[in-house]
């Protein structure tokens, strides 16, 4: 199951991509909305974290880690789980100077019966999520928005 969304944000791209790599900022996030956020500390310079949350009754436990890190156009995370696997891609364009196009992508799939029939109950709501994640990037590109407004006063 794959669910797209993309969002033009008036800002030069490197401070979107600052934004977007901010991986604190989004660890605090998760924490306040619930999930439980375990920062993996290895020897390479590899960004990993276990996350577990609630969904759909039971508490699903992902590995995300930082698979391709391209400074300032992209970023692309995997996510392991017990009868999953998932990729999120971020990518940005820039349109102008002081324009940027953020492109979200996320895709789950199952490897699993158990997870099959998570993921369907999943695709039935695909509409929700859809908007959750749309609205979500509406609030990152007017909180980067709001800054670099902060910035040029």
């Amino acid at each position: 199951m794959k669910i797209v969304a993309k969002e033009d944000i008036e800002a030069p791209i490197q401070t979107v991509f600052a934004r977007v790599t901010d991986f604190k900022s989004f660890e605090r996030s998760a924490i306040r909305r619930g999930a439980s956020v375990q920062r993996i500390e290895e020897g390479d310079s590899q960004n990993c974290w276990d996350v577990a949350f609630p969904l759909r009754g039971k508490t699903r436990i992902f590995r995300l880690t930082v698979v391709d890190f391209d400074d300032p156009e992209r970023m692309s995370m995997s996510a392991i789980s017990e009868g999953m696997a998932g990729a999120i891609k971020v990518e940005l364009v820039a349109l102008s100077r002081s324009r940027t196009r953020l492109r979200f992508e996320t895709e789950i799939k199952p490897q699993t019966l158990s997870a099959r029939l998570l993921v369907q109950s999943l695709r039935l709501a695909r509409s929700t999520m859809q908007q959750r994640l749309q609205d979500r990037l509406s609030d990152l590109a007017a909180s980067i928005e709001g800054k670099q407004k902060s910035r040029r006063a």
